[in-house]
Parts: C-alpha cells; structure tokens; sequence
C-alpha cells in the first residue's frame, strides 16, 4: 500500500500545474458555442419539424452500424477489425462518437433533403488508390454539384472553422433522403405544414402586438383637408394619452370608440392538422410514437416502414464509397442491426428463449448475451442443444417405474443397456 508521499509524489489533477507550452493561440478560436453542432435552417428549428426530425434521427443512431465479415449468402460471420469499424462503432472524429455521427447525418439530411459522408483523414490517398482504411468521418453540407465531384462545407477540428472543399463522388458518400418526396420537395406535404404554420405563427404575433386596433368616430365629417388635419391632431393626442404609465385617455362625448382586434375566424389551424395527420400517415409515424404510448405492433409498423429505408439508404452507400471491389468479394461489407428484441414485453422473453434455445438458434449464453446478462460458466451453455430431450452422448436416467424403463427401451432401441 503506496504511503500519502508517494501518491502526492505520482498524483496529477487538471486544476493543478500548468502546461506551458499551450498558448491560446496554440488552441486556434474559441467559441461559446459547439461550432459543428447541426443547425436547422428554413424555419424547421421553429415548428412541430424539428421534434419529428429529432425523433427519428434518434431512433437512427440508436441502431449499429458496423464494418463486417459476410459468407458467401451474404450471412454475418464476424465484425472486421478495421479503422472505419471503430469510426462507426465507437469515435468517428474528436468531436463524435459513431452514434452522434449517425444522428448528425439523419438530422442534416431531414433538413438538406442530401448530404455527404466525407473520410477526412484516411490511411492512403483515395483520390490514388481504392484500398484505403478511414479513420475518421464528417457530415458536410454539399453547396454546388459537379460532373464527378462536389462542393461540401465541412468543419475543419484543426482550424475550428467550416470551409469549403471540393471532394470526389468516388469516395465521399452521398445520401439522399429516402422520403425526399414527402419532406423536401418544394411543394410537399411538411413544406406546406411548415408553411401553414408559419402563417399561424404570423397571425399570433400579430394579435399579441401592442397595436390596439381602434376606430375613433369624431363628431364632424372628415372629407375636407382641413378636417382631415384635424382628425390626425386628435389621433395623436390620444395615442399620446394612452402612452401614459396607466395607459388612460379621455374623449368628448360625442365621440365613439370601435375596437376591431376580435380573433378573426379562419381554417389555418384546421388545414395544419390536416397536413400533420398526412405527414405521420406518408412517414408511417403515429401519435402514440411521440407521446410514448406505442405499443409493439405501432412500433413494428414505424420500424419497418421509416427506420428500415433510412437504415438502408445509409448502409448502402457506405459500402459502395467506402469498401472497394476487392474488399467486397473478400467478403466485406457495412450492414446495421436493430436489437431482436427490443420491443418484445418482458413477459414474452421467456417463452422465445425457450423456443430459440429448443430449436437450436440460438445457445443460452447468446441469449443471455442479448439480455445484457453475465454468461454462464457450464459448457453446455455455449452448444446448441435442446435440454428438453435427451441426447445419444448422454446416460439415460433408470427409473424404478417398469413403465418410464420400457418407453427409454422403445426411445433408445432394446440393445441399450440401462
């Protein structure tokens, strides 16, 4: 056991000591934001979009993608031990992890309708050689298109600025939204909500406003310059009194005040359910989902229908960009897994452990794996048996029943000898 000496000899504290040779200029700017955090544009950081996008975008992160050994079916085999294995599994730049990665792209990609994956640091040069392992990966906005290559702004971690860079298509993943049509699309379904809702944000200000919308009827006709000026010079001696710290103003007797700031009737609000029902209903979301009341069949249903296409519009082209030919007949390949059993209640885990484990799919420690259990210590937790029946290596168990004797006899043959 070390003595206090000791450890005060070997200890280090962050707020103790001072390295000198870091210099703020040596840190490159500072910020009191996150500079490469995504920001929303178009108004979607301002509406009921923005709680979609996120919703999904974070059901997206939270499925694995990784870099991994396929058979010759196509069947999983093992992960790789590869660079673009950890960039997607575990750090993909100093800023992200590989699922705030994922989540950056699902949310930019909401908002741009398109947007690329771009390898900014590799081992080899892509724009060389097509066998290059990635080590770290960035979201870029692409902001001009050309024949082969294309314009991105990406966020430079060394010099903490976004810059423009242009990149080759034959290494940069380039996702486009699987639901382009219903989101982004100029006159689609959530740009008209986003619209609608605009407008009912327009007209809420505008009734909210200090403006008292008032019609003041003098006792004299106003058709005459003269009369005209005069009923000006009484308007502002009463908006004058009314911008007193008690808000009061007197008028003559025979003058008459209308106010008109009454909530005008329309069919704003009742056109913006209209468009977020056809919404949900074209992106296969429910109610139930954002309020979290869905139950396994909603979630089957969401999974199946928005999840799935965005999972593998991702994947698919992650593997085309980033894997070469020589790698992909070598078995290669990026493929996403969604926990089997995430939404199944708990109450129904013991009836498919059963049934996996009797019909031989699955050992009991893979199963006690996916539960995030321990695994256990006997061998033949790791074989794939049925311990319901008794197996030809095993001992059959002699009972002092005539009967239980006679149906092992016609179980295991008459030769076998108990």
């Amino acid at each position: 056991m070390s003595t206090f000496k000791e450890r005060l000899k070997n200890s280090w504290s962050a707020f103790l000591g001072r390295d000198p040779t870091i210099t703020y200029q040596d840190t490159g700017p500072g910020y009191s934001y996150r500079p490469d955090r995504t920001i929303l544009t178009r108004g979607n950081s301002r509406s009921i979009v923005s709680s979609i996008y996120n919703i999904i975008a974070t059901d997206v992160a939270s499925i694995d993608i990784k870099h991994v050994k396929v058979n010759e079916n196509g069947q999983y085999v093992t992960d790789m031990d590869s660079h673009l294995n950890e960039a997607l599994t575990r750090s993909a730049n100093i800023d992200q992890s590989g699922r705030a990665l994922i989540k950056d792209l699902a949310l930019s990609m909401f908002d741009e309708g398109v947007i690329a994956v771009v390898p900014v640091l590799t081992e080899g040069d892509p724009n060389v050689t097509d066998s290059f392992d990635i080590y770290e990966l960035r979201v870029a906005k692409i902001v001009e298109w050309f024949p082969r290559y294309v314009k991105v702004r990406i966020y430079n971690d060394r010099t903490g600025q976004k810059v423009d860079k242009i990149v080759s298509k034959k290494y940069t993943a380039i996702i486009e939204n699987p639901f382009y049509m219903i989101m982004n699309e100029p006159n689609s379904t959530l740009q008209r909500l986003k619209r609608i809702l605009s407008q009912i944000d327009q007209v809420n200000d505008k009734s909210a406003s200090s403006k008292l919308d008032l019609i003041i009827q003098l006792p004299y006709s106003t058709r005459g310059n003269a009369r005209q000026s005069q009923a000006d010079e009484r308007r502002k001696r009463i908006e004058g009194q009314l911008t007193g710290p008690l808000g009061i103003a007197y008028i003559d007797v025979n003058e008459k005040v209308t106010q008109l700031n009454r909530p005008i009737a329309n069919n704003l609000w009742e056109q913006a359910k209209d468009l977020t029902e056809q919404v949900y209903n074209q992106l296969g979301l429910a109610k139930s989902i954002f309020d979290g009341t869905a139950d396994e069949q909603v979630m089957l249903n969401y999974y199946n229908r928005t999840i799935d296409p965005i999972m593998a519009a991702i994947t698919e082209e992650f593997q085309r960009k980033f894997l070469s030919d020589v790698a992909i007949t070598r078995g290669q390949a990026i493929r996403y897994f969604r926990a089997p059993f995430k939404l199944v209640p708990t109450n129904n885990l013991a009836e498919i452990a059963d049934k996996f484990t009797r019909n031989e799919i699955l050992s009991s420690n893979e199963f006690r794996s996916i539960l995030g259990m321990k695994p256990s210590s006997d061998p033949r937790a790791d074989e794939l048996i049925n311990s319901n029946i008794n197996h030809p290596d095993e001992e059959p168990q002699v009972s002092n029943n005539p009967e239980e004797n006679f149906q092992n006899e016609e179980y295991y043959g008459p030769d076998e000898q108990y």
